[in-house]
């Protein structure tokens, strides 16, 4: 058995996985998830992505926007290549352009993801706010996810595999409390809306770049799973045959990943194997940190004959 890491360590993972090696002016090199399984997480290459283009943004410019489309699923186990080009800098606004790719066995390269990020320099301007914070339990009434996955699992007992149970009770770097209940955790239809609080297991460095780079991590979890919702079905009981098609995110105001933030999704459309997901990001004090927007597809999984 492998030995338990510590809060510490597992943040400094999540760190080390966002932090890039360079291999020249526009070109750098995503570390691999230890241990990862099957596909890349997606929130992963876009954090990546997002920090090869912070790394070539010009000084005192910071990151307010980004779209980004997936174009095939990564492979675990397999580096991510991230070449960057500085299409436009201004005096208050630059852009940059990313292209994740993975070379496979037999030599072939292979683009998995496309990315734009635009970046700004801060200013004072006029400003409102015109979204009210869902009024939800606060974090230290909810029991964590990972704890629900525990009970999840041990009800679960043989019939579920090893492989399956290691992945799934996989120790993480950011700790996640949900107020209702996401697509897994139960098999009853109910509204397409949901409400996670997350934030890392531990401190992170004082790096605005890290954190904005962690939320966009984080963005990825819980925005695919709330189409689902209104129909009771769910990717980890093999219901469902999706993946996240395209991603953006309006980052709004500096906010802290290591501080307790409020994930508030809802998905008003599906139909047609596509499905489309929004979701705001809050601060404890209300705060509209960022909203996000991604379209996904989604399939019932088609059950072969026994």
């Amino acid at each position: 058995m492998s030995e338990q890491k510590t809060p510490e360590q597992l943040v400094a993972g999540l760190v080390r996985l966002l932090t890039l090696s360079r291999e020249g002016e526009d070109a750098f090199t995503g570390r691999k998830q230890p241990g990862g399984v099957g596909r890349v997480f997606g929130g992963q290459v876009i954090a990546q992505a997002l920090q090869a283009a912070q790394a070539t943004a010009p000084e005192g410019l910071e990151a307010h926007s980004l779209h980004a489309y997936f174009l095939r699923g990564g492979t675990e186990g397999i580096d991510i290549g991230y070449t960057t080009a500085r299409d436009f800098d201004g005096r208050s606004f630059a852009n940059r352009r990313v292209v994740a790719s993975q070379t496979e066995e037999d030599g072939t390269t292979r683009p998995i993801l496309n990315l734009t990020a635009s970046f700004q320099r801060p200013e004072e301007g006029l400003s409102h706010d015109d979204t009210e914070m869902p009024d939800v339990t606060p974090p230290e009434e909810l029991q964590s996810d990972m704890d629900v996955r525990r009970d999840i699992a041990e009800r679960a007992g043989e019939r579920m595999g090893e492989a399956q149970r290691a992945i799934f009770l996989r120790p993480r770097p950011i700790d996640m409390r949900t107020a209702g209940r996401l697509h897994w955790m139960n098999r009853e239809p109910s509204e397409p809306k949901a409400h996670s609080w997350f934030r890392t297991v531990a401190p992170l460095p004082d790096d605005p770049a890290l954190h904005r780079a962690v939320i966009a991590y984080a963005s990825d979890f819980t925005l695919l799973g709330t189409s689902a919702l209104p129909h009771g079905l769910s990717w980890m009981r093999g219901e469902l045959v999706g993946a996240s098609l395209d991603h953006a995110i309006w980052f709004h105001r500096p906010a802290r990943a290591d501080e307790w933030l409020l994930y508030a999704t809802d998905a008003p459309w599906s139909g047609n194997g596509r499905c489309f997901n929004r979701g705001r990001i809050f601060t404890r004090a209300g705060e509209l940190v960022a909203s996000v927007a991604q379209e996904g597809m989604m399939r019932n999984r088609v059950k072969k004959d026994a």
